[in-house]
């Protein structure tokens, strides 16, 4: 038993192959548009997440200054007062016989106390080039576009391992002197329990003096980790931004889409499919090549 199509039905359904592209061009658009969104809102999520990592970096990079500027007021403290022991008392060069008297025999303390000598300053490591360009720019305060040039061919994880490199710098840095610190305040210590006045006043001094030049180098130590943390908190800006843009380009392409929609929609009620259906399908490639450009390019 055959199924006969009425004559008015059959004038409505499309013919060609070209007519049935045109007649799915609503459903193609709207799946389109549905995944323009998706990236969009992709986007601004990522742009939104990096946003909030930068805020953190911030933080981490706020605690890295705060100990470079405590530890160079403490530094320019012991400066200050063994400037004013100088000039209030008569300070005498510590000799090694005095320490030798004292029974000090450690000799990382002894020479901390008579040539004020510092354990092995680790010192900045090797940077790739990028990254040193990078660190300069922010080091000069040059301005943010310059900045923002040079971090462009640097990638996260030289700057993540970079960070770790002089983290684990400066405490190392840390677990050679805090011995010798404990040495010479047991030293101070112990003149200031038996010793004569005028052989306290030299010890002291020399505890400032070493003091002072422990406090710089760990100030250093410290700045150079707050440098790579400030070039860390305008990547994820930088990456914040991409991503804000790309966000912004999806959803015009998932309007484009919606028009193409809608275009074709009115066709339906019109039944001026030949001329809408072409518009439709036109802005629909467009919004798709758009979409693409975007997603590669941008």
């Amino acid at each position: 038993m055959s199924t006969k199509i009425p004559d008015a039905l059959k004038a409505d359904m499309p013919q060609t192959t070209w007519s049935r592209i045109l007649v799915a061009t609503p459903v193609v658009m709207t799946v389109v548009a549905t995944l323009l969104a998706g990236l969009a809102s992709s986007e601004m999520t990522r742009a939104q997440y990096n946003r909030a990592l930068a805020a953190q970096q911030q933080a981490k990079a706020g605690d890295q200054w705060s100990f470079f500027q405590a530890k160079r007021l403490r530094g320019a403290v012991q400066l200050g007062t063994l400037d004013l022991l100088r000039a209030t008392a008569s300070v005498r060069p510590l000799t090694e016989a005095a320490l030798q008297r004292i029974g000090e025999g450690d000799a990382a303390v002894s020479a901390a106390m008579l040539k004020g000598e510092l354990p092995p300053n680790p010192g900045p490591a090797t940077a790739e080039p990028s990254l040193q360009s990078a660190l300069e720019a922010v080091e000069r305060m040059q301005p943010e576009p310059e900045i923002r040039a040079a971090l462009a061919s640097v990638r996260a994880t030289t700057v993540d391992e970079a960070i770790q490199a002089a983290r684990d710098r400066a405490a190392a840095f840390d677990r050679a002197a805090t011995p010798i610190s404990r040495g010479v305040d047991r030293v101070e210590k112990a003149v200031a329990a038996s010793g004569p006045a005028d052989l306290l006043r030299d010890v002291t001094a020399a505890r400032l003096r070493y003091t002072a030049a422990r406090y710089e180098v760990e100030a250093r130590l410290n700045q150079a980790v707050a440098n790579l943390y400030e070039l860390q908190v305008r990547m994820s800006n930088m990456a914040a931004e991409r991503h804000h843009r790309r966000s912004e380009r999806f959803f015009l392409g998932m309007l484009a889409a919606q028009a193409a929609v809608i275009t074709a929609t009115f066709a339906l009620a019109a039944r001026q499919r030949s001329i809408l259906w072409s518009l439709a399908a036109a802005v629909g490639v467009v919004a798709i090549v758009f979409a693409v450009y975007v997603y590669v390019w941008l």
